[in-house]
């Protein structure tokens, strides 16, 4: 959101790693601008054993890159405890 609102043309890439049975986070990828300065504060959320929901539940700043870690969709990703076939 902050590089759409300011015309930027940099990208950034972030995964939240969950356990699919508890869905628990076990790790974060990120790969992008201020990701050094993020990380850290994701990293209290895995120390502390939160499911992926807490994000969700979090409010950050606006525009900021932070703020994408609250506004991730769910995909077909790590974290999604339905089965393949649905």
């Amino acid at each position: 959101m902050k590089n759409v609102l300011a015309c930027r043309n940099e990208r950034a890439l972030y995964e939240i790693v969950c356990d699919p049975a508890s869905n628990r986070v076990v790790g974060l990828h990120m790969i992008g601008p201020e990701s050094g300065e993020i990380i850290p504060a994701a990293a209290v959320a895995v120390k502390a054993g939160l499911a992926e929901d807490a994000f969700d539940q979090t409010i950050t700043l606006h525009p900021t890159m932070a703020e994408e870690l609250v506004l991730m969709r769910k995909g077909r990703a790590v974290c999604d405890p339905r089965p393949k076939s649905e």
